[in-house]
């Protein structure tokens, strides 16, 4: 993966994609920590409901100053109450070079595939399992928040290819 070539400008983009539940968030932490990269998650920029366009405009231009070798800054969704408020969280700064791991479902969509140095498809093939893992990390009061998502990514995966263009699928338990 860090053979592989930057493709946004000097910066090496590694998306880990996947169902909600599979494992994905701490694959990238992990793989984060290993490479010493930026990690930047969907989930900054996310809501319930609008898991992938509204947003995607937005992320692309800070990836278009990374590629133009510029830092570039953003301001993460706030979910600290228990729904989204994006654009109200914490700042982020991401700085040209290096590695970026970038998680989240649709993190390696087609439409970005181009800019990809790596992609990585986190799978648990059983959706009741993920449904209660993703409830057990962010709480009952989300089940059906969840459900609707799996709904969403079910058609989403089928509709992009993700985990057929990954260049690596992990296999969680």
């Amino acid at each position: 993966m860090t053979a592989s070539p930057p493709r946004l400008g000097a910066t090496r983009l590694v998306a880990v994609d996947g169902p909600a539940g599979a494992g994905k968030s701490t694959f990238a932490r992990r793989l984060a920590g290993e490479l010493g990269a930026a990690l930047v998650l969907t989930d900054h920029f996310a809501t319930w409901d609008d898991p992938t366009t509204r947003w995607w405009p937005g992320l692309l231009a800070v990836f278009d100053d990374l590629a133009a070798g510029r830092a570039a800054r953003y301001r993460k969704t706030d979910w600290s109450r228990g729904f989204p408020r994006p654009g109200e969280g914490d700042e982020v700064v991401l700085v040209p070079g290096g590695t970026i791991i970038f998680e989240g479902m649709s993190s390696a969509r087609k439409a970005i595939a181009h800019r990809l140095s790596f992609a990585i498809f986190v799978d648990h093939g059983d959706e009741q399992a993920r449904l209660e893992r993703a409830v057990r990390r962010d709480g009952e009061e989300h089940r059906e928040h969840f459900r609707r998502w799996q709904q969403y990514e079910r058609g989403w995966f089928a509709v992009d290819e993700t985990r057929t263009r990954a260049d690596y699928v992990v296999t969680s338990s």
